[in-house]
């Protein structure tokens, strides 16, 4: 299908460019996240999650190696998700800990899609599927709750010139957030809640983050987010794909 080649294509580009902009930006927030493992071993894994995530990426983009590629980036990110758990640990009743691990778990979902799309077995994947789909759905209530958490920085981001104004627009994608994790996690119109939830994060990439990238190129931390967005963007619509969850 045409639409999972492009889901899957925008996956994997997007993990490219975060691949390529963590290795660039040693200060990224992945390389302060393994700080605790010394100076001496964080970077070394550290360049080492990096050139995978580019490897991988890249095979994400033939059908051959897609497998593969679905394997090693859920290894990846899922480390990654693991990693958010030193922040939760200490304070696992404030909520806003939860924000970066269910975001690292999105791209998960979108890995593991890829991996139940190619597996030859129909019952197989259609277990993998209802599994992404709930946790998807999960991960759709925190990007809800983060804007709510995050309120007046996620209205900061919109465009000042978008009618009628930088709230509305916010309180209009939080419920839309929230109305999307209902469906997906109920499975009433979940297919169409997860393909809106990816168009609603393809705007926000070209309407936030392409136009800071525009005016500074130079930031990594743009880059970072950009691609960030759409592989989350793209984690929707490969689960929205999957033939049965």
């Amino acid at each position: 299908m045409k639409a999972a080649f492009y889901g899957r294509a925008l996956f994997g580009a997007s993990a490219v460019v975060f691949g390529v902009a963590s290795l660039i930006g040693h200060n990224s927030e992945m390389w302060q996240r393994l700080r605790p493992l010394g100076p001496a071993l964080g970077p070394i894994i550290a360049w080492g999650l990096t050139l995978a995530l580019i490897i991988g990426g890249a095979a994400m983009l033939y059908p051959r190696t897609a497998r593969f590629a679905s394997v090693v980036l859920g290894i990846v990110y899922g480390l990654f998700t693991l990693a958010c758990i030193q922040d939760i640990a200490p304070a696992p009743l404030n909520f806003v800990s939860y924000i970066d691990f269910f975001e690292q778990l999105s791209v998960v979902c979108g890995a593991i899609a890829v991996y139940a799309a190619t597996d030859p077995s129909v019952a197989e994947s259609a277990t993998l599927g209802r599994v992404v789909r709930i946790a998807l759905g999960v991960c759709t209530i925190s990007f809800g709750w983060a804007q709510l958490a995050y309120f007046q920085y996620t209205a900061s981001l919109v465009p000042t010139w978008m009618p009628p104004n930088q709230m509305f627009w916010t309180i209009l994608t939080t419920v839309a957030f929230g109305l999307a994790a209902i469906a997906i996690l109920i499975n009433l119109q979940a297919r169409l809640a997860m393909r809106l939830m990816a168009l609603m994060l393809a705007l926000f990439g070209l309407l936030v983050w392409v136009p800071r990238i525009a005016v500074h190129p130079g930031k990594l931390s743009n880059w970072t987010e950009f691609s960030e967005n759409y592989l989350i963007t793209a984690s929707s619509w490969l689960v929205a794909e999957l033939r049965a969850f």
